[in-house]
């Protein structure tokens, strides 16, 4: 067996399954779900439909660089989302199944393990793909923690310059899970010239990009960053999906776009990799990255929920609107209470399940970033949402 499987330590849910063993929850009370960020919302008719349509495709094998129309429609998308020149999509973009899969595999095709003791940054807390990635790449993971002190931000004047020398990777997130907090032009700026300066490539998380709560000021992406800075996208390549914007995540559909040199590179990997796109998907991912309409009418509900819970909950926990995803980061002020032994009242008194902030970070001299907080997962309908801020507030 590959060594590193070792070194790969429970998922957060596993976890959560964990410290719920044996507990039976209030059974006066409708359950809530709040722990895992899948979506909700009805998946769009003219997604199903074109699905549908399209299922003779299955009796093609699919190209692992994608219909040509795909690309096309996602190279739109970008240029229409983030105002920039169209991508080239026979060089600069690949369809993928899903970013998490993505995410993972990249790690593998960036990292020289001939290279001294490669490392991967990551922020903490983080989206634990980062870190099995790194290890199954033969890397280590350096985390850089993310506290309501430095606004939820990575901040690299903090890394000792034999760590950056030894990087080779840096995953960044934003919007932020599951802070929801977006990066500024001004630390793209800081991230990209260390980029120049130790060679690293930068993997964008942006699968929460188009959850946003103000329509005329969408999250800046990375892409995006780069043009308003006058730049390139070398080493640069972003990672985005279908699951959360179009609520199919059972479709598992996403892209990665970018440096075209490292798109090449991963674009072999794949080949051989064997995870390319089921071509009835393909197409109605056409769809759905042609359509914004739908997005938008999507945008709203989460809106409309944050608009509503977040008040009544900064009443009892402290907490405030994220910039962007669909996250709520609650800080519990109580010293009697640990996020888990929260979670576990939440649970067991209420019937609602959220997620321990501590088990999305890692401990980082002496400090974990999540411990005292909860990840609670708007994506359930608004009225449930609403039932169980109240359940909260009583509690």
């Amino acid at each position: 067996m590959n060594p590193n499987l070792n070194l790969l330590q429970p998922y957060p849910f596993q976890r959560l399954r964990d410290l719920f063993a044996g507990v039976t929850p209030n059974p006066a009370l409708t359950p809530i779900n709040l722990s895992i960020g899948e979506p909700k919302h009805a998946t769009p008719k003219l997604i199903t439909d074109a699905l549908v349509n399209n299922l003779a495709g299955l009796a093609n094998y699919p190209t692992t660089i994608g219909s040509l129309a795909l690309r096309t429609a996602i190279s739109n998308w970008i240029s229409r989302r983030y105002n920039l020149p169209a991508l080239n999509p026979e060089t600069s973009i690949l369809p993928v199944t899903g970013s998490r899969e993505a995410l993972f595999a990249f790690a593998q095709v960036i990292i020289d393990r001939t290279k001294n003791k490669p490392i991967v940054i990551s922020p903490n807390p983080f989206y634990q793909i980062y870190e099995g990635a790194a290890f199954l790449a033969g890397a280590e993971p350096y985390f850089l923690n993310t506290t309501p002190e430095n606004n939820h931000a990575m901040d690299f004047s903090s890394v000792p310059a034999d760590i950056l020398n030894r990087t080779q990777l840096v995953y960044v997130c934003s919007p932020g899970n599951p802070s929801g907090k977006v990066m500024s032009l001004a630390q793209w700026k800081n991230l990209f010239e260390l980029s120049d300066q130790y060679g690293f490539v930068i993997a964008a998380d942006e699968c929460y990009a188009e959850i946003y709560f103000d329509e005329e000021n969408p999250p800046l992406g990375a892409l995006q960053a780069a043009h308003q800075l006058g730049r390139d996208y070398k080493n640069l390549v972003v990672f985005s999906s279908l699951s959360k914007r179009s609520n199919v995540p059972g479709m598992r559909s996403g892209f990665v776009a970018g440096d075209a040199k490292i798109i090449q590179a991963f674009t072999l990997y794949r080949t051989y990799h064997g995870c390319a796109m089921n071509p009835a998907v393909q197409a109605a991912s056409e769809t759905a990255w042609n359509d914004d309409a739908h997005v938008v009418k999507n945008r709203q509900l989460y809106a409309e929920k944050f608009k509503t819970v977040t008040p009544m909950l900064s009443t009892v926990l402290e907490v405030e609107m994220p910039d962007a995803a669909f996250y709520l980061w609650a800080k519990i002020n109580n010293p009697a209470e640990t996020d888990t032994s929260f979670a576990l009242k939440l649970y067991r008194d209420l019937n609602i399940t959220a997620l321990p902030g501590s088990y999305l970070a890692r401990e980082v001299n002496g400090i974990n970033p999540g411990k005292n907080f909860i990840r609670l997962a708007l994506v359930a309908s608004l009225e449930e949402c609403v039932e169980a801020a109240k359940r909260i507030q009583r509690l």
